[in-house]
Order: C-alpha cells, then structure tokens, then sequence
C-alpha cells in the first residue's frame, strides 16, 4: 500500500508538470535547432568543417598499406604481406556508394540556401553554399572514377510510407554526364570562393580550376583510350564516353590548368637550396607554402579520431625510430630506377661489371646523378633522417661469394679469420621477412615529418595530407596539351616541373611522348595517390598488371612495361682482408621472400562492383561489365 501512494504520488507530479505551459515551451538543452544552427556563421561553420573531413579518399597519410597494393612499394608489415602473394584485386576494391553523405550535402546546400541563412553577409552565404556543392562534386568525382556513372541526386529524398518506394529509384546516369554535372558545378561556384592562396583545407577559387583540370583531363583520357577496351562500356553509357568527347574535355583541362599557372596567386615551393631536401620539404611546409592548394589538415594529439596522422610513426625508419615501430612502408626497385639521370637519360642500376661487382665507397654512390626528386620521395642508402645515418646494408659478401647476415637488426657475428663478434647486418635491415626493415632496400620519405615528436604514439604528426598542388596542374596542363597536338606547349610545362628538380638539358617538342607524359607524373607524384586512377584512366592497367611473373623492366621509362612484382636492391659490404675492395659496397638486385603472387588486374577491375543488395533494393540500375 505504501508502495502505491509512491506511484500515485509521482504520476500526479508528472502529470502536473507536463500540463504546465512553460515546461513544454522549453527549449532543449541537447540539441541545436535549425533557426539556432542556420543564424550562426561559426555553427555553420562547423556543420561544414565535418562535411570537409569526411570526404572519401582511398590512398592517404591515413593508410600506408594501400600504397604496398600496386607496385609503388612493399609492405614491411607481418599483417600485410599477404599483399603481395595475391594475384587479382576482387572486384569489389576501390568500391563507393556513399548516398547517405550524399543526402547530407544536399541537405546542407538546402538549409544553407533557404531564408534560414538570410541574416548572413551575402557574400557568406554565398561561399557557404558554394562549398556545399563543392564537396558535392568532389565525391561525385569520388564515385564516377570509381563506379562509372552513378544515379544523380540533387535533392534530398524522402519516403512517405506509402508502401510504394518506386519514385526514389532513380537509374544510372551516364559516365559522361556525371562528368559533366562535376564541371559545371565548378564553374557556377568558382566566383562565390575566395581566391586566397593562404586558404588550404577549405574550397577557393584556385581550387576549384585545380580538380576541374583533373577531372576535364581524366574524362578525356577515358574518351580517348577506352577505344582499346570496347568491353569496358555499357550500352546506355553508364560506362565509357565517346571518344568524340575526347578533345573537348582536353580543352577545358588544359584552359582550367593555364588560368591557375597564369592568373593564380601559387607558384612551385623553391624555398631550399638542396634540390632533394626542397622537394621533401614542400609536402611538410606548413609556412607560407606558395604550392599547395587544398590539404587535409592534422594536430598532434594523443587522440586516436583522426586529429593526428600516423604516417611517421608508421614509416620512420628503425634505427632512429622514437617507437618501436616504423619502417612499413618500402619504395620499390621498379619505381626507384624510374627517376632518370640528369643528363636526361634512363639507366638502371648496374651491379656487375663483368663477371666481378661494382664497387662503391658510399652506398649512396650508387644512385648519383639522378632527378633530385629521388631523395626526396625515397631514404636511400646511405642517406640521413632527422639528422641520423640511415643503417641499411643486407650483410657482408665473401670473396667466395658466401653471405654472412643476421635475422635481428644490427645483429652481430664472427667473420671468417676472426675471433672478434662484429655488426653483419644495418640497425634499418634489410633483413628478408623482418617486418620494419627496408625489404625493398629503401623507406619511403615523402610526407614524413622530420620534427620531434611526429615518430611517438603519443603525439604522432601535424603535417598534413596534400590532396591538390600547383605541380600536378603542370603535368595536367602538359598532358591536355599534348594530346591536343601542341608538343611546344606540353614541352615547356613539363621543363619548368623538370628544372626544379635538377635537369639543366630541357625537353624539346620532339622529346614528347605519351611515354614522356606517363613517366613524369610516376615520378613527381610518387605516394600521392594518383598511380591507380591515371592507369585505371589511360586503360594501361591490364597491362601492366597482367599477371605475369616478368623480370624487372630495363625499359622504366615505357609506360606499357608490364610491373607485376616488387623488386628491391640490397647493399652489401664486401669481406676480402687485403683486397682494395674490401668493406666496400656492392649491390644486389632481389625480390622479397613474401612476393610470391603476380598483380593482375582484370577488365572487370575498370568499374567496382555495385553490391547485389543496392541493385536487389533498386532494380534500375545496371551492372558494371565483365564481372
């Protein structure tokens, strides 16, 4: 019984309050409202800033594994070996079908296009609405380059539990009118943006003629050469774009990358006298930065939501490493023959002469000469990280050809003749299998962040992530001009990317090629997610990622040449007491123990999968081709 007057008790102060107007008149405490939120630049704002940070991307700072997926590198990582005894990609990689931020930015273009927002500056609302349909096209562009063409929705869709949920079916548009709405969203917006070139994790003017020259240029590309894979086409167009829209979209590459190198407020990052040092260092400048146009930003923190990227913690190299850990992430034999000698020749790195070895007094030696942009994308031998000698060097070579190495990093043995314990292999490796030693003979070194710090969990890097940079507009500008048939012009953009990184000898108009065109983006844009996409759109990666078990190419400067495995290039010391080459170093071209499958990358790999559920929940739209 007391229990009851309890109950009643309480229900009779419930109900009271609930009948008192001003309790239900009460705002929440909770939650924003819409006139709260949309009346609020700063709110707005942030609304904004988490739309920017979720915007997709495949290869990043925050995923160093991806890199080791193709054969840009090996990944030093007992988890991720398994990378490189695969055969095919299923066809499901790469995939995107994020409608759901889709109906987040279009619900965003409409309240911050609607009377909520009038109490702004014009010139605010405006800039906030045109990055709405900014990062609109840019995963549009996401999704296109991935899945080909895609339904296009602009409104935001809601059901109204009729039962009947046919009128939210929408098909396929074309591959080419995906392409096309991307253009011309940048073109409507490009005025609403500020033009300011301090301006880098947000949308500006620069920008937006930036992604139009990749976008114009990756349209034209599909165009052009799709012709050599007819299979990779759907009869509708959801897949494939007439080649007769070739040199259009090549013209409004090239027009977009010309009115940024001419009109725009970047010019390339020539801060440092050191050509190599000066390359690195453009990736994590964060002072003034003249290059780079659209970034994602980092703090340090301890925190593990993305404030922070990993990237150094990941990939430093071991000997100097703050943790224990780093190392992942090695360059390949096949892309780091690819940077040519100065004198504008390509030659692959000799290690005999004859039947004897070539000799070298400083492993570093052996990669002199060459484009400066060698090491300041790759830790070479012999080279120096935050001020520390790297220690890479596989073991010593007996006169007799015998291998004296260890298992553990800078591990110590007997020599023949001696009774004294010395090192026989680098504190870096490489040692075959040892996860964080550089398999490859190398470490990656673009992005890494030389300050105190950026190699601990506990804090990790601030540097950040370079999505767009005036050096690939050149190469766009250069690409779009070539295939319009103006060699001089091409020539030229690509001499002024090619004299920041030492050459002296220009490029004339009969030294361009498509071969020319390929070869310099492999180089400039090494580890910047760029390889995967440029193959996928010039319709080489079948190719080149055939499936067979090739040597290495003497041929890197081809861009058909078939690269299906990683190869590395390990130093060695020479062990002979007496001899003039005794402690020297000679070099040996491998393959990893743990690369034992061969990339092959199928016709069915041009466009991913649309999973069976969202064509089962949508039957308008059509499957992409040989899958």
């Amino acid at each position: 019984m007391k229990k009851l007057s309890y109950i009643l008790i309480l229900l009779f102060v419930f109900t009271w309050g609930c009948n008192d107007d001003d309790f239900l008149d009460r705002e929440p405490t909770n939650i924003l409202l819409d006139d709260q939120v949309w009346k609020d630049e700063s709110l707005i704002l942030s609304v904004v800033a988490d739309l920017y940070f979720r915007i997709p991307e495949y290869q990043s700072v925050n995923s160093w594994w991806t890199y080791a997926d193709f054969d840009e590198a090996f990944a030093s990582n007992f988890g991720d070996y398994w990378r490189h005894k695969n055969n095919d990609w299923g066809y499901g990689d790469w995939g995107l079908w994020n409608y759901s931020y889709i109906r987040e930015l279009n619900l965003y273009i409409q309240k911050a296009s609607s009377e909520l927002t009038d109490g702004l500056d014009p010139a605010v609302k405006a800039r906030f609405i045109a990055e709405g349909r900014f990062l609109r096209a840019v995963n549009y562009f996401e999704l296109v380059k991935r899945m080909g063409g895609v339904p296009l929705i602009l409104e935001p869709l809601t059901y109204d539990f009729s039962g009947d949920a046919s009128y939210l079916e929408h098909p396929r548009a074309k591959e080419s009118e995906i392409y096309d709405f991307i253009i011309s969203e940048l073109e409507d917006i490009q005025n609403d943006l500020p033009n300011n070139v301090d301006i880098k994790s947000r949308a500006t003017q620069g920008l937006v003629l930036a992604m139009k020259s990749r976008v114009a240029l990756y349209a034209a590309s599909i165009a052009k050469y799709g012709v050599s894979t007819p299979s990779v086409s759907l009869p509708g167009g959801e897949v494939g774009i007439p080649v007769s829209m070739a040199d259009g979209y090549y013209t409004i590459a090239l027009d977009a990358a010309e009115e940024l190198i001419e009109n725009g407020p970047y010019s390339l990052y020539n801060k440092k006298e050191d050509l190599s040092e000066n390359f690195s260092s453009l990736f994590i400048d964060k002072a003034n930065n003249p290059e780079v146009i659209f970034v994602r930003d980092y703090v340090q923190s301890e925190r593990a939501d993305g404030r922070s990227n990993q990237w150094t913690l990941w990939n430093q190299p071991w000997s100097g490493a703050e943790d224990l850990e780093g190392g992942r992430t090695n360059p390949s034999l096949n892309l780091v023959q690819s940077f040519e000698m100065l004198d504008n020749t390509f030659k692959p790195f000799e290690t005999m002469n004859g039947d004897d070895y070539i000799y070298f007094d400083n492993p570093m030696d052996m990669f002199a000469g060459r484009d400066a942009r060698l090491a300041g994308t790759v830790m070479l031998p012999g080279s120096k990280f935050k001020g520390k000698d790297l220690d890479i060097w596989a073991g010593y070579i007996l006169a007799d050809g015998t291998i004296v190495t260890g298992d553990e990093f800078g591990q110590r043995k007997e020599l023949p003749g001696t009774d004294t314990p010395r090192q026989v292999v680098g504190f870096d490796g490489p040692i075959d299998g040892r996860e964080f030693s550089a398999q490859s003979g190398f470490y990656v070194r673009k992005f890494m962040d030389t300050a105190t710090g950026s190699g601990q969990r506990g804090l990790k890097s601030d540097r950040w992530w370079v999505r767009y940079r005036l050096g690939e507009v050149y190469l766009n500008a250069a690409e779009a001009a070539f295939e319009l048939g103006d060699d001089d012009t091409a020539a030229e953009y690509l001499n002024i990317i090619r004299r920041r990184a030492g050459f002296a000898i220009d490029l004339t108009a009969a030294d361009v090629s498509f071969d020319r065109i390929a070869h310099e983006r492999k180089v400039e844009l090494a580890f910047e997610g760029h390889q995967l996409w440029d193959m996928k759109r010039w319709r080489l990666a079948h190719v080149v990622w055939n499936g067979e078990k090739t040597p290495l190419t003497e041929q890197p400067w081809k861009a058909d040449e078939v690269s299906t495995r990683v190869f590395g290039l390990w130093p060695y010391k020479y062990y002979e007491p007496g001899s003039p080459n005794n402690e020297k170093y000679v070099f040996k071209q491998v393959i990893p123990s743990q690369v034992t499958g061969a990339d092959r990358f199928r016709l069915g790999n041009y466009y991913s999968f649309i999973n069976d559920d969202i064509r089962n929940n949508n039957p308008q739209i059509v499957k992409n081709p040989n899958q």
